[in-house]
């Protein structure tokens, strides 16, 4: 989930580097790798405006992971989201990302608790499928300043768990949902690291 030093180091890097910080992730990644090949590495990333050439250089980069947070239903997007975000761009980001690198596992993530109906949720969850996403996290929005938007809604764990077994049904390959589960998720993180270790070991 997104937190608001999160937005605030976004800006930066959109504003101050002229690739919003694409080069940047890339080496990181090259340098992990070049260091201990059997580092799992994600990169949680903007959307960098729309700029597929910076989603592509972090997507071939050598990243087991790369994950994107749409962070709500496409409905609330202009209520919740920085105005420069949308639900659009953020699946083009994701698409490419698959695209260009197909072994790569794409992950994004939802915070629920902000007034969006199980419909709303429904669709998204299938705008992200159709995308190629394959991994998801559900999270309870939780109002971290005065400033921020107020919670709607405190989802009952037993909706967090419908929502994982449909996230199952649908096809995601790894479905966290629960109040206290974030985008990075130990668990997850554990699930996703024994996933690429059989699939390197299957090559």
């Amino acid at each position: 989930m997104t937190r608001p030093t999160d937005v605030i180091n976004r800006s930066l890097c959109l504003t101050d580097i002229a690739d919003g910080g694409a080069e940047h992730f890339a080496k990181t990644v090259f340098n992990l790798k070049e260091r201990n090949s059997r580092i799992m590495v994600e990169c949680l990333t903007p959307d960098f405006r729309g700029d597929l050439a910076a989603v592509e250089k972090i997507a071939q980069s050598g990243l087991d992971v790369y994950a994107h947070n749409v962070e709500t239903v496409r409905e609330l997007q202009r209520h919740v989201r920085d105005p420069r975000a949308n639900i659009d761009q953020s699946l083009n980001v994701l698409r490419h990302a698959k695209a260009v690198k197909p072994d790569v596992l794409t992950k994004t993530s939802i915070m629920l608790g902000l007034g969006e109906t199980d419909q709303q949720i429904y669709s998204t969850l299938t705008e992200l499928r159709a995308a190629g996403v394959d991994c998801l996290t559900l999270g309870q929005y939780m109002q971290p300043t005065k400033r921020h938007l107020k919670v709607e809604e405190y989802v009952t764990p037993e909706r967090f768990g419908h929502w994982e077994e449909v996230g199952k049904e649908m096809g995601f390959v790894y479905t966290a949902s629960g109040p206290l589960v974030r985008s990075s998720y130990k668990a997850g993180e554990f699930f996703l690291k024994n996933l690429l270790e059989k699939r390197k070991a299957a090559e």
